[in-house]
């Protein structure tokens, strides 16, 4: 899986390429990733708050196994290679465990104490973050215009993160710990899998990792000794959409809008899936949106839309 990712991978043929085509259908899945992607984080929050009944890496290793099953079995009936080689095991398996449970599993544990909306936010540094970690790993200093623009990003980070390290508990403490944690991770898998690609159609390839994230999902679970599942009737709700919209559905769309749009505009769901997930939290949760929040919200955008800008003018690695 892609998601807040802008970086050099090998092309699919289904990736539009034509910047003037712009299809009604392509346009309702990118609304469709939009809102789906953008929901999830408060989705998320509603399964794994008190009184919910399912805990933070249960949710994860229930969600992905069923995920996984759905997904190898479409790419089956389609008739794509589901067999993957001993080296694509390797990096399925160490994607799978970076993506899945060093990422979405950081967000399920860490929004047991914060809002959905700023999870969100802090989820969005992570195109920052992949940027960072290719610079270093390249060695090769980023441009002008991709240095302020980090810097920018990492403004805003701080500006978010400050009056929870200054007011906040020792568990929000941690959870912001996490939700730094998270992304850094999300984006290794990410970029071991662009450097290390795997020659499976994109649903086998998030099958696979995210059966590999089950399984290391109930894992930590085990270890953790977290209780069986016994959700409340609002907790099973979120994790039927987290698995159905979250995972299905918007995976899809997003699969169809790569085909029938041009890939710039289908990047712009970075930019505007924070802003749905801040405004559901306000409307649905409640949650507070303060000035801090604010600004570190233009910063960190202004931060992603810099860094994708760079990357545009070849300010980072070529293939």
């Amino acid at each position: 899986m892609y998601r807040y990712l802008n970086i050099e991978r090998k092309r699919e043929p289904c990736v539009n390429t034509d910047k003037q085509s712009v299809s009604l259908s392509g346009l309702i899945s990118l609304f469709t990733v939009y809102l789906a992607w953008g929901s999830t984080y408060l989705a998320i929050r509603v399964a794994v708050r008190d009184g919910s009944g399912i805990e933070p890496f249960t949710l994860g290793a229930s969600r992905t196994l069923v995920a996984s099953i759905v997904l190898i079995t479409i790419a089956f009936l389609m008739r794509k290679r589901i067999r993957p080689t001993k080296q694509e095991i390797y990096t399925l398996a160490i994607s799978g465990g970076l993506l899945w449970l060093g990422g979405n599993g950081m967000v399920n544990w860490a929004e047991q104490y914060i809002d959905s909306g700023l999870t969100a936010l802090l989820v969005g540094t992570l195109p920052i973050m992949v940027a960072t970690m290719e610079a270093i790993l390249d060695r090769k200093p980023p441009g002008l215009l991709m240095t302020v623009s980090l810097l920018i990003g990492f403004a805003g980070l701080g500006t978010l993160v400050w009056p929870i390290l200054r007011l906040g508990t020792h568990a929000h403490t941690l959870a912001v710990i996490a939700l730094i944690i998270g992304p850094i991770s999300w984006g290794a898998g990410s970029i071991l899998l662009a450097r290390r690609p795997v020659d499976m159609h994109p649903l086998a390839i998030s099958g696979y990792q995210q059966a590999f994230g089950s399984l290391f999902f109930w894992s930590v679970a085990l270890i953790l000794g977290e209780p069986m599942m016994n959700p409340s009737p609002d907790a099973w709700l979120a994790w039927s959409y987290l698995l159905i919209v979250g995972s299905l559905v918007a995976m899809t769309a997003y699969m169809i809008a790569l085909k029938q749009l041009p890939t710039s505009l289908v990047m712009t769901y970075p930019y505007v899936n924070p802003v749905i997930a801040v405004f559901l939290g306000w409307l649905l949760l409640k949650e507070d949106i303060t000035i801090w929040t604010m600004a570190g919200a233009v910063l960190i955008l202004t931060g992603v839309a810099g860094v994708f800008r760079a990357k545009g003018r070849g300010e980072t690695r070529k293939g």
